[in-house]
Order: C-alpha cells, then sequence, then structure tokens
C-alpha cells in the first residue's frame, strides 16, 4: 500500500521550516529552537548544519512525500520505483515492510542526491539507528517519542513525529521535532489544522495517513 503525506499549507514561508525562523517570543520557545539544530556535536551519525537544512528545505519546497507499506519484500521496490517514476522526490520505506532497510539502502545509493529517502514507523532509538546506518534521510514515527525525538536533534537528523492534539504537537516541537505528522489524519482532516493553525502557528505540520 502507497499513502500519500502533504505538508500542511497553512503558510507558504519556506524558511519557517527552518531553525533560524523558529519563534522568539518566549525562552522556552527559543531553547525548543535551539535544540532543533546541534553545531558542536560530537556523537555518532551526526549530521552537519547544511544537511539538516537541506532535508527541511525539500520538506518545504516538494511538500509532498509517498509513503510505502508493502505485506511482501518482493512487492516493495516495484512499488516505490513505480511512486518514484510517477514523479516523488521525496519517499518513506516503513518499518513494517519485510526487509524494508535493505530497500531502503539500494533506494538510497541509486537515488542518492535526486530523490530523498526517509524512514517510518520508527518506535524507538535502536529503529532510529538502524534506519539511519541503511541511508534514511529523515525519521518518522508514528507516534509523539520524546527519546527518538530527542535522539535524532542531538544528531541533527530530521524527526517528524506522529501527533494527534495540540498538546502533542507543542511537546514534539519542543522536545525538537522541526516538523510534526498529524496523524491519523483522517481523524481531524484540513478544518482540524486550519483550526489548529489559527492559535500555534509557529509549528508545520504534515497530513499522514
Amino acid at each position: 500500500m502507497t499513502a500519500l503525506r502533504l505538508l500542511s499549507s497553512i503558510s507558504k514561508r519556506t524558511q519557517s521550516f527552518l531553525p533560524s525562523a523558529a519563534p522568539t517570543s518566549s525562552s522556552a520557545a527559543s531553547t525548543s529552537a535551539a535544540r532543533h539544530l546541534s553545531t558542536t556535536s560530537t556523537l555518532d551519525r551526526t549530521k552537519s548544519t547544511d544537511n539538516y537544512n537541506a532535508v527541511l528545505s525539500t520538506f518545504a519546497n516538494v511538500r509532498a512525500c509517498a509513503v510505502l507499506r508493502t505485506a511482501t519484500s518482493a512487492a516493495c521496490p516495484k512499488a516505490m520505483q513505480a511512486c518514484i517514476d510517477g514523479g516523488f522526490k521525496i519517499v518513506e520505506f516503513t518499518l513494517t515492510t519485510p526487509d524494508c532497510l535493505t530497500h531502503l539502502s539500494s533506494f538510497r545509493s541509486k537515488y542518492d542526491g535526486t530523490v530523498m529517502v526517509g524512514c517510518g514507523t520508527i518506535m524507538d532509538v535502536k529503529d532510529a539507528e538502524r534506519a539511519v546506518d541503511a541511508g534514511a534521510e529523515f525519521i518518522i514515527t508514528p507516534v509523539m517519542l520524546p527519546d527518538v525525538i530527542g535522539w535524532c536533534a542531538e544528531r541533527n537528523i530530521v524527526c517528524v513525529p506522529g501527533c494527534q492534539t495540540p498538546t502533542e504537537l507543542v511537546s514534539a516541537y519542543r522536545a525538537g521535532a522541526p516538523l510534526q505528522k498529524l496523524f491519523p489524519g483522517v481523524a481531524g482532516g484540513p478544518m482540524w489544522v486550519k483550526v489548529r493553525g489559527s492559535n500555534v502557528d509557529d509549528m508545520r505540520s504534515s497530513f499522514g495517513g
């Protein structure tokens, strides 16, 4: 099964995706924005600030991601190839797909620099480590997991956690997630995002599921 994730169109200010444009109206917001980007980290798997900003810029500019989940390993590369041939420039493999990381690694090598490849259904730090080692350029979680968000933030890895309530969205942002995924999106839909954006417009979210 292939799903489509769309970035919210509440605001078209591309720079708002980047840490430099994070809100500074309160000390809490300033602190959370600073945690989104590390300039001195020497931790394992740490990405450069340029890489971090490039991932966010790609999300801001492309604004659509193909999310792949297949029941068999054999179906995975065929379905993902169809997505890319159809024009998708951001794709997400999910850990529920058999041999997910093998396929992710293969597509990352094949399309490095032309298609941004990430990994979803990450449930803990070990999942995130394995995904990054396989070549994932961003991490997607189905729920708000502070340990995974923090691990990614410390290493300049873009993490997009699944959130359902305004409290979860704000908590994820303050934990270090520059983007959040409204999941499941069918539970609220565009009207939910419109209302949420009227009073929590400092964050950027995507629709999922």
